[in-house]
């Protein structure tokens, strides 16, 4: 499979209140919008994009019906400090404080209103440990 994109599709009961959420904290802008659906495209990066999808639309399976559970959205971004500081000034709830990890990541995690997991993400130097597990042409300098 050659795949020509990629973005997660967030299943919701608030279309509208998500995408807003998204476009307000995360600096996504609408390329598509409906009542059911609403595509959303980093206003910094166009590579960068999400969709919003009413949980309960005929275009799921009946299988597939719901809600989110168990995803985390991984932002990378050059400043995690100024992030997690306009956050916390939005009044983000924030399920883990900016802190440093051995295995190279400076990151601090909020939520968005459906309870999706968000982790804000700045690549640092990993702990020697953790440098050996990765390869060359991805360890975080």
């Amino acid at each position: 499979m050659k795949a020509t994109s990629y973005y997660p599709v967030i299943l919701t009961g608030d279309v509208a209140g998500t995408a807003a959420f998204y476009r307000a904290h995360f600096r996504f802008e609408a390329k598509f919008e409906s009542d059911w659906y609403v595509h959303l495209q980093s206003r910094e990066d166009e590579s960068v994009n999400l969709a919003v999808l009413d949980g309960d639309h005929t275009t799921i399976p009946e299988a597939g019906r719901g809600r989110v559970s168990g995803l985390i959205l991984n932002f990378e971004v050059e400043d995690v400090d100024g992030e997690y500081q306009r956050a916390r000034e939005a009044g983000l709830p924030v399920l883990q404080e900016l802190r440093d990890e051995e295995f190279g990541q400076r990151h601090f995690i909020t939520a968005d209103p459906n309870g999706v997991l968000i982790d804000v993400i700045k690549p640092i130097p990993p702990s020697t440990d953790f440098a050996a597990q990765y390869t060359a042409d991805v360890l975080p300098q």
